[in-house]
């Protein structure tokens, strides 16, 4: 009795069309031979796989050596190209001031990036979804692609996000604002919903300073600390999404709660201008304690303040007890801070790395990120990639989908 044999096929077809494709992206133009190599699969499967991806429209065949005139003996190789314009993706940061959007093609090139800031914090779910709207129809308009070439949307937000793709409900903004369903309903496009900080990750890994890291934690540190983290190259979710989360660290000496480094450098700072020491930072806020940025008290440490130096001092020993908590319990290889605050915060890493073993007996190598504010974004469009390749089989451009559906 064989029951499941046909879904099983079908499943090992899928994998096998992810794998192809993988190996696709980026290459150039391949032949059958090389795919073979380059995926483990036998002919057979390759030349299969290739003719269906050429029918959906992934694929391009290219004139075989012989009849573009270079001689080779023997069957002529069949040549294949990954269309990297056969349709787009969307990745969308969603914070509390703003909002950015990356269109990417295939190849996981940026086409466009846009963003646009809320009028005031934390607005109403209307509001928010009018600058959604807003500004994936600007993204695509700068990008020259239409709106239905796009097969995923993958949106990112800062909550526990399932494996499902469900949004931890005890969030209550997140009850009134299913940002999903609004954008599947109004554009018809297949929305995917990631915890912000794991979508950092994916970004890290794909094009950051932690390529070929399996075992990896990066930090978003801005206002509020999150962390996204892979173990063996598989970014974990836990039962309900909250993998990653660090609520923990209102429990540990030193930390007390989940502001991050940006929101502790201005409170620090303007505590130093109250308790009337003498710093460049009254210079650089023009006297008003209220106008001080973080941007401000990491320029005036760079410039040999002497009260913004101790405040790095400092956030370096909090931020060490941080690292070294979330080292205990998932023991990666690197974390990395990302985020708004990473271009500055490389100041505080030679700090950070002396004092981390004081907090752990399994320390990580520590980076900054170069990837700026639009990383949760690029990873975004890492993870909506992801879903065209793993289904890319039952996905197609736009510009063949009657062929397809009536074939």
């Amino acid at each position: 009795m064989q029951t499941g044999t046909a879904p099983s096929t079908q499943l090992v077809r899928r994998v096998n069309a992810s794998a192809m494709l993988k190996a696709m992206r980026g290459a150039g133009i391949v032949t059958g031979t090389e795919l073979m190599a380059a995926t483990g699969l036998s002919r057979a499967t390759v030349i299969s796989i290739c003719d269906e991806l050429v029918r959906l429209g992934w694929l391009q065949e290219l004139e075989n050596q012989r009849g573009a005139g270079d001689y080779v003996k023997g069957r002529p190789a069949r040549r294949f190209a990954f269309d990297d314009s056969a349709a787009s993706v969307i990745g969308i940061d969603i914070g509390a001031n703003k909002i950015t959007a990356i269109v990417a093609d295939m190849a996981g090139t940026p086409l466009s990036q846009v963003t646009m800031p809320f009028r005031a914090y934390n607005v109403p779910a209307k509001e928010r979804v009018d600058v959604l709207d807003s500004i994936a129809a600007e993204a695509l308009e700068k990008a020259g692609v239409y709106a239905d070439s796009v097969l995923a949307v993958s949106v990112g937000v800062a909550a526990p996000v399932s494996r499902a793709g469900e949004v931890l409900r005890a969030q209550e903004f997140w009850k009134s604002f299913d940002v999903r369903k609004i954008v599947s309903e109004r554009h018809g496009w297949h929305v995917l919903l990631e915890n912000d900080a794991n979508l950092a990750a994916l970004a890290e890994r794909w094009q950051g300073s932690a390529q070929g890291v399996d075992n990896l934690v990066v930090m978003l540190a801005g206002d509020r600390l999150g962390s996204g983290i892979l173990e063996s190259g598989r970014l974990l979710h836990g039962q309900v999404g909250g993998f990653g989360e660090l609520g923990y660290l209102d429990n540990v000496d030193g930390v007390g709660d989940t502001y991050g480094i940006a929101h502790y450098a201005t409170l620090w700072g303007r505590e130093a201008l109250d308790s009337g020491a003498e710093t460049k930072l009254r210079e650089l806020c023009g006297g008003d304690p209220e106008a001080l940025t973080a941007e401000m008290v990491f320029r005036a440490a760079k410039e040999g303040d002497r009260a913004a130096h101790k405040i790095m001092d400092r956030m370096a020993h909090r931020m060490a007890r941080v690292v070294g908590s979330i080292s205990t319990l998932v023991n990666p290889e690197l974390v990395v801070i990302a985020g708004a605050v990473a271009d500055s915060a490389q100041t505080l890493i030679p700090a950070m790395e002396k004092q981390v073993p004081d907090f752990t007996f399994t320390p990580p190598r520590l980076a900054t990120s170069a990837l700026g504010d639009g990383i949760v974004s690029l990873g975004a469009i890492r993870h909506a990639l992801d879903y065209v390749e793993e289904n890319a089989l039952d996905l197609y451009p736009a510009s063949l989908s009657k062929q397809v559906a009536a074939g």
